[in-house]
Formats: structure tokens, sequence, C-alpha cells
């Protein structure tokens, strides 16, 4: 038995999945891990949350890793980030050996003079796992913090954009997500008490809120402390939702403010819709193209397939695989390369 550990490592987050693969046969997903890693508060938590999973996931004769990680702002620029966590997680993961993945260059096995294409590639690792089963498809993957939207044509990753710029301005990427989205990101407005209330311009709600009340959220997926720090409960998150309007819990129904989740949970999906029938204007899909889903925010992209018009398929059956789906993907990429 061989075995490779994918990961990714995120600005808020480190995934991890652990792929074994017998003599002659495929890797398989056997295990997938989150841990949180808020690399805002320094390298030290990365480093910690690498060794944990490292002892849960247990030895690998490799590792592949992917990143987006170099955008956190304690670093002066993405090279530098991309430089920072590559020494870092090839000096945890020693004596094994660690390969990068640099999107359409493959693996590399050092990140200096890579530094542009190993930034922010983990959506070309899943989209390229997904175009080796599906040769025409839409990649939807709504993490914690994002969404990717990737167009596969003729069983090759289609995207426009390269770099976390290219992709904003091109629809693939959407800075929105299943739990750390800022609710005042999500709208201007909401109708409330039968007027339009425009929202507060601070951070006192995200959309874990919003699914928390909503009854949708799976609280594993929601690893980091709540907006003001306090309690992880509908009441809790109703309270933080009522100071987006200025407002306490106490002034209206439990009724009324899960409305206006609902409404602004309808808001972050038209936000997703939108960026995805801009990149399908670019790259008409056959009608027979499905959508394949991955990611924590699974349950969004299924209502985006819905509103498409479209088929929907999972990219892992696994729940674990599909909410770590980068690192998934890089992890069976390496070990299939190796095969």
């Amino acid at each position: 038995m061989v075995a490779v550990i994918g990961w990714d490592i995120g600005g808020a987050h480190l995934k991890a999945a652990r792929i074994e693969s017998g003599e002659g046969g495929s890797g398989e997903v056997v295990a997938a891990r989150q841990a949180p890693a808020p690399l805002w508060l320094g390298l030290a938590r990365l480093e910690t949350a690498i060794a944990a999973m490292r002892r849960e996931l247990g030895p690998a004769e490799r590792h592949a890793v992917t990143m987006t990680g170099e955008l956190a702002d304690i670093f002066p620029d993405r090279g530098a980030g991309v430089r920072a966590i590559a020494a870092l997680i090839t000096a945890a993961l020693a004596p094994a050996p660690v390969m990068f993945y640099a999107g359409r260059a493959g693996f590399v096995a050092a990140a200096a003079g890579h530094e542009g294409a190993i930034a922010s590639a983990n959506w070309h690792a899943s989209a390229s796992l997904a175009a080796r089963a599906h040769p025409a498809a839409l990649f939807a993957d709504c993490g914690s913090t994002t969404t990717d939207l990737i167009p596969i044509l003729a069983g090759g990753v289609a995207a426009r954009g390269e770099t976390d710029g290219e992709r904003l301005a091109t629809g693939e990427l959407v800075y929105t997500g299943l739990t750390r989205s800022f609710v005042m990101a999500l709208a201007e407005r909401v109708p409330f008490d039968g007027v339009w209330t425009p929202l507060a311009a601070e951070h006192f709600a995200t959309s874990a809120d919003l699914y928390r009340i909503l009854g949708e959220l799976d609280e594993a997926d929601d690893q980091l402390p709540a907006a003001d720090g306090r309690e992880k409960t509908v009441a809790a998150s109703i309270a933080r939702l009522a100071r987006m309007l200025g407002r306490d819990a106490g002034a209206a129904s439990r009724e009324a403010w899960r409305d206006l989740a609902a409404f602004l949970a309808e808001a972050q999906l038209r936000r997703i819709h939108d960026a995805a029938l801009l990149v399908l204007s670019r790259c008409p899909l056959p009608a027979a193209a499905p959508v394949i889903t991955a990611g924590v925010g699974e349950a969004l992209t299924r209502r985006l397939a819905a509103r498409l018009g479209r088929g929907c398929q999972p990219l892992f059956a696994d729940r674990a695989a599909a909410a770590h789906a980068p690192a998934a993907a890089v992890g069976l990429l390496l070990s299939q390369m190796e095969e």
C-alpha cells in the first residue's frame, strides 16, 4: 500500500486528504480532515495545524501541496507568501518528499521560480480531476470563503483566468462562501418591517449565521469564531444579524429574522448564479453538460445547477472528500501520476 497526502493550505483553514493505492490500483481517498489555521494570526498557527494533522493522518511516502494562503496580509506580496508557506511545510513534512501543484505546469519539486503558478492554484487541481471524468461540465466548488466556477470543455480545463485577479474579473472566482462571507457584502439593503433598510458596513455577522438560522449549517463546517466571539446558537446568530440593521433581536419575531436570513441567502446565490451566467456566456456548454459540485457549500451549487437547468453530479461521493476537494484532488493527481 502506497500513501500520498494532499494538502490545501488556505488563509483560514488547513485541509488534508490521505490517498492510498494498492499495487496496480488507482488511488482512493481514505480520510479527509480540516483544521482552523488563520494565517493572519501568524505562521505558528499553520505549523501547529500541520503537526496535528500529520499525527492524525499518519505517515506517507509523498505529499502534494496546493495553497491559497499566500494572499494573507502577513506577507508583503503573494510570492513571499508562497515561499514562506512552502518552506514551512517542507520542513514540517521532512524527510518525505513534497511536490507543489503549479496549475497548468503540473507538479514541481521546489517553489522558487514557480511562485506565480503555485499561488492560488487549488481550483485548477480540482477542475483537472473533474475533467478526467467529465469532458464537458461546469465545475462549481463552494467553500467556506469563495466559490470557483470553472468550465470544462473537450476533457480539459477551459478557464480564462489564471491569477485570482483575472479570475475575479471573469466570474470564475466569486468571493462568497458558506461560512466566512461578511453579511454586509451580500446586499446593500434588505426588506424588513415593510421598508428597504440599508445594512451596516460592519463585520457584525457572517454567512454561517444565515445558514444556522435557516437550519442548513453543519456546525463542523464552521470552525472559526463567530464575528462577535460569542456562542454559535440560533439565538446568538439572530442577535448578530439584528445588529446589521442597527437593531436588537427582540425588535422582531424569530420568523421575521428567518425571512431576512432567507433573503440574504438568496442574494448570495444570485451572486453565484450571475457569475455562472457570465462564465457560460463566454464558454457555452452542451445542454447535457452537468454541474460538478464540491465544497462545504455543495448545497448552494446544487441549487445553482437547478437554476441553470442542468444535471448535477458530485465530484466525490464521500462528503468529507467533497468538503476538502482541492486537498483530495491534488493528492489523487500526484498518486495517479506515479502509477
